[in-house]
């Protein structure tokens, strides 16, 4: 009776029926795999410390090979986990975790723990490990899910995004010095790519371009399908006539349109490693960070004032505006599109799926305006790319007349830019000017949210000290966030850079205080070949910590602080914060000298 009651065929049982039923989807084996690769990692993976391992099932993806998960069973829910996850012999999570080990040297892998003999009460784990990661995280709840919902769950887990964020980093490295090795100009090659990008949507071309022969014919029937599928999406004939005249130099370039086979790799290369990204992680502005890598290597668009926002911070931007499925959103500066993605982003979330709202949002809730046409062509594709929103991007001047009132039409509730930064001319137009012509066709009381470089914020006297009274009189401005000191540092842009928040057309009181925030530390850390990336992870809780401190006004020792300002103040947390002396030691001391030294050597 006892041995009854403890009988880990009971529990395998569970396993194998709740799985069976998605056969089709799956390959599910028992003890051993077939699998020659996943066979040779077991080989030393024994419990005991010697022999090969047996999980108690190898369950392998028909679609997608390199995701597999193990499960692991035993009858008595009291040995479902050791304290310190080293008793693997005895505990289902224990040994769950050491076949995960070795598995993660060539896949990316769930382990589920199931523990019990009784379905009402089983103790069920899992936990991901990816490929070449030495620590698995916690996944799921405490029960099994059909397959699709794994699947998913890791496809669009964090852990899995800086994965392939990670790959797609040194993919477009590679990308670059390609493109660079064919003489491709620095401005045409994110051109090139939203191409490519627009003209694997077309399934024919997806098909078929590989059977071309001569790759003058190829680079003809590329541009050919994206103007096609650029009509068929009913966009004006004046934005066509502009996105046709940027793309015709790929009929024309010497490396694109005669020579064998580079136009061809180029397009696999971007369908094997960008689309792929692109379909996982929906709502991400891949071309835009294409783009900031192409100026990490060649910035020849400095002189104009491009500094591209990383993607991290225009969807912080867009939380911070509190976007949602009502909102009308417009980007008076909108560069590559990359505020406008963000926003899609959360505001289709807020829908819950309902994709009469999503149409909705994509065709009339998304307003942008740019300047210069090569990068209006990259904002039109970019928006194409994730499925509309493309016909309300406007190529013009944010200050011009007729724009203005165009934009008004769509009575937008927020506004979101990060306008042209001042070269060392003074005809430059002030950030702050565009910032005041956002404010001017976003609706009463809604948020406008810029980020500036710090100067415009602290600056006493001259037309800038003119532009925030301006501001005041006519806005509110609810807070100013002091920003990394290297966020740009990607674009190869020494800019140092704050976040301004607005409420639209609403006096500021003199009796209001201002939420001021030194978001310094956002977690990011610089690598050599990657540039400023989330290697550590960090960025998801400071990021919430961040905007629970803004939404409540909380006054936190190193972090915010509220303070009543004029326009003829500093617009910014250093001036008013008081140092903690109590959390400063010898190494913050030494950090910071190394920093400006830095500094002065970068800036001689």
């Amino acid at each position: 009776m006892n041995f009854l009651s403890k009988n880990e065929r009971r529990t395998e049982n569970f396993v194998r029926e709740h799985f069976r039923v998605y056969k089709e989807q799956l390959i599910i084996e028992e003890q051993i795999s077939d699998n020659p690769k996943i066979k040779k990692l077991l080989l030393t993976a024994s419990k005991s410390g010697i022999g090969r391992g047996c999980p108690e099932f190898i369950i392998q993806y028909k679609s997608n090979p390199d995701f597999i998960i193990i499960v692991e069973c035993k009858a008595d829910v009291t040995k479902h986990e050791s304290a310190n996850r080293d008793i693997c012999r005895d505990y289902s999570v224990d040994g769950a975790l050491l076949y995960s080990s070795y598995l993660s040297r060539d896949f990316d892998v769930l382990s589920i723990a199931v523990s019990g003999e009784r379905l009402e009460n089983l103790k069920i784990s899992h936990f991901l490990q990816l490929k070449g990661e030495k620590k698995a995280i916690k996944k799921f709840a405490n029960k099994l899910l059909a397959p699709v919902d794994y699947l998913e769950g890791y496809l669009k887990s964090p852990e899995k995004f800086r994965q392939d964020y990670d790959k797609l980093l040194s993919f477009s490295k590679e990308l670059n010095e390609k493109l660079h090795s064919q003489k491709i100009l620095e401005s045409d090659r994110g051109l090139l790519i939203s191409c490519i990008l627009i003209a694997l949507e077309n399934t024919a071309f997806s098909k078929s371009y590989k059977d071309f022969t001569k790759p003058d014919d190829l680079a003809r029937q590329l541009v050919d399908t994206v103007e096609m599928e650029f009509k068929n999406s009913g966009i004006q004939e004046q934005k066509l006539r502009i996105i046709r005249g940027r793309f015709s130099f790929i009929k024309t370039d010497t490396s694109l349109s005669t020579k064998d086979g580079v136009l061809r790799d180029i397009i696999t290369d971007i369908k094997d490693n960008v689309n792929t990204f692109i379909k996982t992680h929906e709502y991400f502005d891949v071309l835009g960070q294409l783009y900031i890598e192409f100026l990490r290597y060649a910035n020849s668009d400095k002189g104009l004032g491009i500094v591209l926002t990383p993607p991290h911070i225009t969807e912080f931007m867009a939380e911070l505006a509190e976007i949602n499925k009502d909102s009308v959103v417009y980007d008076s500066c909108a560069g590559t599109g990359g505020f406008l993605v963000s926003a899609m982003n959360l505001m289709i979330k807020d829908t819950k799926d309902d994709r009469e709202r999503i149409n909705s949002i994509k065709q009339n809730q998304l307003v942008g305006v740019e300047y210069q046409a090569h990068i209006f062509a990259l904002a039109c594709s970019n928006m194409f790319i994730h499925q509309d929103g493309k016909t309300n991007i406007l190529n013009g001047s944010c200050f011009d007349t007729e724009i203005i009132n165009k934009i008004k039409e769509f009575s937008p509730t927020v506004g979101l830019l990060n306008p042209p930064y001042k070269s060392d001319k003074k005809t430059d137009t002030e950030e702050l000017e565009f910032v005041l012509a956002n404010l001017e066709c976003i609706e009463q009381g809604g948020k406008c949210v810029a980020i500036v470089p710090l100067q415009t914020a602290i600056a006493q006297k001259g037309k800038i000290l003119e532009l925030k009274r301006k501001l005041l009189e006519n806005h509110t401005l609810e807070a100013v966030l002091s920003m990394p000191n290297e966020l740009f540092f990607n674009s190869k842009v020494g800019v140092i850079s704050c976040v301004m928040v607005f409420t639209a057309k609403r006096p500021h009181p003199a009796s209001k205080k201002t939420f001021f925030g030194y978001f310094k530390d956002d977690g990011f850390v610089i690598k050599k070949i990657k540039g400023r990336v989330d290697s550590l992870g960090k960025w998801r809780n400071i990021k919430r910590t961040w905007l629970e401190a803004f939404i409540n006004r909380e006054e936190i020792a190193g972090l915010s602080i509220n303070r009543c300002v004029s326009a003829a103040d500093e617009w910014c947390a250093e001036a008013y914060m008081e140092t903690d002396y109590s959390v400063i030691t010898d190494k913050d001391f030494e950090n910071e000298i190394k920093k400006y030294v830095a500094y002065k050597v970068q800036n001689l």
